[in-house]
């Protein structure tokens, strides 16, 4: 028996694969969209640079500014997500809001966002990976058997059904937020560290935009990476088709992990520093071989050394999730933009779905061969698997995504109250002005990415890769625009196809 479901859309009469329906709940679509945030590496890798060279103790505050500022776009975004259920989300959504030539444009550009993610965490992984064996066994394997591992995993986990993908990513997401709350609640019974509480040095949203007292700091750095830490929250409305009540799953998946994450990421940043002391804090973070102490140091005192090894177990599993749930995210990107029938050929390969396990298995592969290419270059070019594959390919994506999202929040705003579409659900907040400030308030924080990229790119600002970044996005965005263009005047029937394939609300769910 067949889980593929091939049909024709509603919208276009055009045949096509559909993903496997009532494949995955509430709980399996949150985990794959926290997952892609993978809460204990932002955690020690973000905060750290946050603390000692952005917004100082204040970084907890930074993260309360994101979480507002997310909020209100996720509010949008939710709203949108209960008339509009496609696995190109973003793709779909910018489509029917600000036409299909912006939105084969972001759909391109979201895409090249998701498909070097990928790559960006498999570098991680592999630096984790190299640092936890040699801690460990005292040996040093090369970084590239540890990526191939990853990128074999991936390709397999992902061949399956989604719901494997979800259980899979919902163990490793449940151990590193217990890790994290460990030490978190350690510190909260404890009545905090030397300073008790700091809540004016930790939480006062004022100083989320004031500079850390060292040389060179920036609070922008530190908000950019506090912003840095919820990339891949989005990725609930691309598993609508594959959810069970999508129309209500997605929303609140989308609410719940925002909200989830902010308030978390904000707890345990804030316990952190005040278990360390502020100013402690601070002096540790300035130094790359100290930096991790301001969460191992609380973690270590109160549990002894053995906590640290499974901190480190944690930072390997939690970068594996993440990486799988980007690989998710792209395949399904990729089979969106296949599928539509814009070419016959990819509507057969990338728009194919697995006859028994209804998951885009080409788009998998391929996506598996696009980080294969990535991975060897990055070696054969002698660069270390965290200072450049991570970090520059984690810069690229992340650009990439911010501009999206903005352009999703206007979208949000054309599709409700300038196309006036389903009037019963615009609202002057929750489809108007909630967009409008989340999706100024990225845009704000593309700004800060582009005034602190050498900051965030450390060492690695000196790559031909991050002088080419910026002309990246923009060309791919570009090439998006001019396809779009090229078929509304040469191929009128496959341009109304862009951004147009998408559950209709009509169907029944067997």
């Amino acid at each position: 028996m067949t889980d593929r479901v091939v049909d024709h859309d509603k919208t276009t009469g055009e045949s096509v694969q559909r993903l496997k329906r009532n494949a995955v709940g509430t709980i399996g679509v949150i985990f794959m969209a926290v997952a892609t945030a993978a809460p204990i590496t932002a955690m020690v890798g973000n905060v750290p640079i946050a603390v000692g060279f952005g917004n100082g103790s204040h970084a907890p505050a930074g993260y309360i500014v994101a979480t507002v500022v997310l909020g209100l776009f996720a509010i949008g975004y939710a709203t949108m997500a209960k008339h509009i259920t496609a696995t190109g989300a973003f793709y779909g959504y910018i489509s029917h809001g600000l036409g299909r030539v912006v939105g084969m444009a972001a759909g391109l550009l979201i895409t090249l966002a998701y498909v070097v993610f990928e790559a960006s965490l498999i570098g991680i992984f592999s630096f984790f990976t190299q640092n936890l064996v040699s801690s460990l066994f005292g040996i040093t394997i090369p970084w590239i058997l540890p990526a191939l591992l990853m990128l074999a995993l991936n390709a397999i986990l992902t061949y399956f059904d989604v719901n494997l993908t979800a259980k899979v990513l919902g163990v490793f997401l449940i151990t590193e937020i217990v890790m994290l709350a460990l030490g978190a609640v350690a510190v909260l019974v404890q009545g905090g560290g030397p300073d008790g509480f700091a809540v004016a040095e930790t939480l006062n949203p004022i100083g989320a935009f004031t500079p850390a007292a060292v040389a060179g700091a920036s609070a922008g750095l530190g908000l950019f990476f506090a912003f840095w830490s919820w990339v891949g929250f989005e990725s609930t409305a691309m598993y609508g088709e594959e959810s069970k009540d999508p129309k209500r799953i997605i929303p609140r998946a989308t609410m719940i992990a925002v909200l989830g994450v902010g308030l978390f990421y904000v707890f345990v940043s804030w316990m952190a520093i005040a278990g360390t002391g502020p100013q402690r804090a601070v002096e540790l973070a300035q130094d790359a071989d100290t930096a991790s102490e301001i969460f191992f140091g609380p973690v270590r005192g109160t549990y002894g050394e053995w906590a640290i090894t499974v901190f480190n177990i944690l930072l390997v599993s939690g970068s594996f999730a993440c990486g799988m749930a980007f690989h998710n995210c792209a395949s399904r990107y990729l089979y969106a933009l296949g599928r539509e029938g814009l070419s016959v050929k990819l509507q057969r390969t990338l728009g194919a779905t697995h006859p028994t396990h209804g998951s885009p298995y080409v788009a998998s592969f391929v996506q598996s061969g696009i980080s294969l290419v990535l991975i060897l270059a990055f070696l054969f070019a002698g660069m270390d698997p965290y200072v450049h594959m991570y970090t520059l390919l984690a810069i690229l994506g992340t650009m990439a995504i911010l501009i999206v999202q903005s352009l999703c929040a206007f979208a949000i705003i054309a599709y409700f109250h300038f196309h006036k579409m389903h009037p019963s659900s615009a609202h002057w907040f929750k489809t108007f002005l909630a967009p409008l400030l989340g999706g100024s308030g990225m845009l704000y924080v593309v700004y800060l990415l582009w005034e602190h990229k050498e900051s965030a790119a450390g060492t690695a600002s000196g790559t031909l890769l991050f002088k080419l970044t910026p002309w990246i996005v923009v060309g791919v965005f570009a090439i998006g625009a001019a396809l779009a263009l090229y078929f509304k005047f040469r191929d009128s029937r496959r341009y109304e196809l862009i951004g147009r394939i998408v559950y209709d609300d009509s169907e029944v769910r067997d």
